[in-house]
Order: C-alpha cells, then sequence, then structure tokens
C-alpha cells in the first residue's frame, strides 16, 4: 500500500465510528469493500437494503438500514416538495415518478445523509454519476457559499520528477461540468485545492492547463477563458500558489518548466491540474490510467457538496472503493 493511503487509514481509523451509506447492498465488490473498511476500522459502513437483502447483509456482520414504508412515504412528499417550484417542466415530478425514486436505495440514503443518520455517502459501482450527482444536489444540496459543484480525481502515479516515491496529483474536473465558464473554472480550482488540503495535507499547487503557456498559443477563446479564470482565483485567494495558462510539461516538469516559462510560480511542481473542458480532464485520467497501469485513480470525489460524498466509477475494484471510501471518511 502507497504512503498516501496508509496515511489516510491511520487518520480514518481515529474515527472510525462515522457513518458511511452504502446504497448498493447488491454489489459483491461493494460488500466485500465494507468488510474490510470494517475490519481495519477505516469507518463503519451502513448499507441502505430491502427487507430480502437484509439477512444476508447482517450476516456478514455489517450494518444496515432497511427501508421503511413511512420513511418512503416522508421522502415521496419531499421530493415533491422539492420539485414543485422548479419552472421547467422537465425538473418538475409527478407523483408516480417520486413514488419510485423514493423506493430507490440511492435517494433513501441520500435522505439519510440530510436527515443526519449518516456521515458521508459513496454510490455508484451501478448508479451513474448522473444519478449521484442528482440524488446529492436535490437532498443534500451544495455547501454555504458554492456556487459550482466539481469533482476531483486522485491519481496515485509511479514516480516521474526528481524523486523515487509515488506521487499524489489532483486532476479537475472529471466528471460534472462540461464546458465550464471562468467562474466555473475558478470554483473549481479552489474547491480542488482545498479538498487536498483536507485529504492529502500537503500544500495546493495549482495550475490552470491549457494548449498554450503564457501566450505560445495566441488570443483563443479557451486561453482567454483561462486567463480569466486565474485573475478571478487571484482576487479571491492572493495567497494560493496557482499559476496559467500552460501545458501540462511546463507544470510538470522543472526543466521545461524553466524553459518555457521561467517566471511562473509553479516552477514544474504542480499538484493539482485544473483541466479546461471535461473532455480534457477525463480523457487525461483515463488515457494516464491506461498506459501507466501502476497508476491508481480514485474518484471521482465530489466537491462542494453539504456533505462528504463519492461517486465510484462503475469498473471500481474492491480496493479502489474502499480507498475513496478512506478519502470520504478523511473530510468528516
Amino acid at each position: 500500500m502507497n504512503s498516501f493511503l496508509h496515511n489516510l487509514r491511520i487518520r480514518d481509523a481515529k474515527k472510525h465510528a462515522k457513518k458511511i451509506i452504502l446504497p448498493e447492498a447488491k454489489d459483491a465488490r461493494v460488500l466485500e469493500a465494507a468488510r474490510i473498511i470494517l475490519k481495519e476500522k477505516i469507518a463503519t459502513p451502513v448499507f441502505v437494503c430491502d427487507s430480502a437483502d437484509a439477512p444476508k447483509i447482517k450476516a456478514l456482520g455489517l450494518a444496515c438500514v432497511e427501508m421503511e414504508g413511512k420513511i418512503i412515504d416522508t421522502l415521496q412528499e419531499l421530493l415533491l416538495e422539492l420539485r414543485s417550484g422548479k419552472s421547467n417542466t422537465k425538473n418538475k415530478l409527478t407523483k408516480e415518478e417520486a413514488h419510485t425514486l423514493a423506493r430507490d436505495p440511492l435517494m433513501y440514503g441520500m435522505y439519510l445523509l440530510r436527515i443526519g443518520e449518516g456521515d458521508g455517502l459513496v454510490a455508484g459501482a451501478s448508479y451513474t454519476t448522473g444519478d449521484v450527482l442528482r440524488a446529492g444536489l436535490w437532498l443534500v444540496g451544495k455547501a454555504e457559499g458554492i456556487q459550482t459543484v466539481s469533482s476531483s480525481f486522485y491519481m496515485i502515479v509511479p514516480p516521474f520528477r526528481d524523486t523515487d516515491t509515488e506521487e499524489v496529483l489532483t486532476f479537475s474536473d472529471c466528471a460534472v461540468v462540461p464546458q465550464p465558464t471562468a467562474e466555473q473554472l475558478a470554483d473549481t480550482a479552489i474547491s480542488s485545492a482545498d479538498a487536498r488540503s483536507r485529504i492529502v495535507g500537503d500544500e495546493p499547487k495549482v495550475a490552470l492547463l491549457s494548449y498554450s503557456t503564457k501566450g505560445s498559443g495566441g488570443t483563443s477563446q479557451s486561453i482567454t477563458l483561462v486567463r480569466e479564470a486565474l485573475a478571478l482565483i487571484r482576487k479571491r485567494r492572493p495567497n494560493l500558489i496557482i499559476d496559467g495558462e500552460m501545458q501540462a510539461d511546463t507544470a510538470l516538469i522543472k526543466a521545461i518548466s524553466e524553459r518555457k516559462s521561467p517566471e511562473n510560480v509553479i516552477q514544474g511542481g504542480a499538484n493539482v491540474l485544473i483541466f479546461p473542458s471535461l473532455d480534457a480532464a477525463n480523457i487525461s485520467y483515463k488515457l494516464v490510467s491506461c498506459l501507466s497501469p501502476k497508476t491508481q485513480a480514485l474518484g471521482p470525489i465530489l466537491q462542494g457538496m453539504k456533505k462528504p460524498m463519492s461517486d465510484l466509477s462503475r469498473g471500481a475494484q474492491t480496493s479502489e472503493i474502499v480507498a475513496i471510501v478512506s478519502i470520504v471518511t478523511s473530510q468528516i
């Protein structure tokens, strides 16, 4: 186990009583992950399940909350209330839709998180990112002062700089905002830096990525967008170590940074990479994962929500689920 995950587990062990809600009681990977989480005292996993699954969960020595009719009725009415004020017809719910959603373990789990019956939530082994995000936004909501919900992957990569140890890089936003505005890009960068401070515990060094380094690509719309985001961030967080626009090699490699942009404040030491679009970020994290088999991609960890939560890749292995629960628990 790498030092990042090892240190996370040591920190989490001090608060293993924290309840992490797991809505996917039928997934064997999640069940096995929950057994490891409980055994290693990372957190207290709590499954949401129906009466048919409850005996199996309890036989494994795991906690579960059976979906109850009274709470389902309350949730159904809440969903109708929350969506009734929406001006856009497609965002409103019919009674039949609310009835179905209130019986969904993900929605039920988010409701438990909303009312304080859990401290965090992890889902996505079978649900899509859209499912998890919708349930979270509807029932938990954004953190105070946050306009843009985004996400980060924590990429544990083999040594590639002047070190012989693995590194942890933050890639944002790989899952939520397709074409961010300058304001959204600024929000994502700040949220990613703040989350990294809590999760990894080091000082964030943030690079706003582009195909251009300090004007080498001209003045296209995407370059202007990154420059505007940088100005907004420096105004809001003057002490944050951040620079852009810059190419990925300039952000990550000191010798290239010195050659292409000797005046930039990152100096090839970036550990938070902010991509200009969801396309760029999602393609990049998957490419790194595929071309470097020793890389471990953990996420997407949602940022800007009232309570800690994470999506899972539907291809996630048991060890990755354990690691993501560790990351979520570290934010509680």
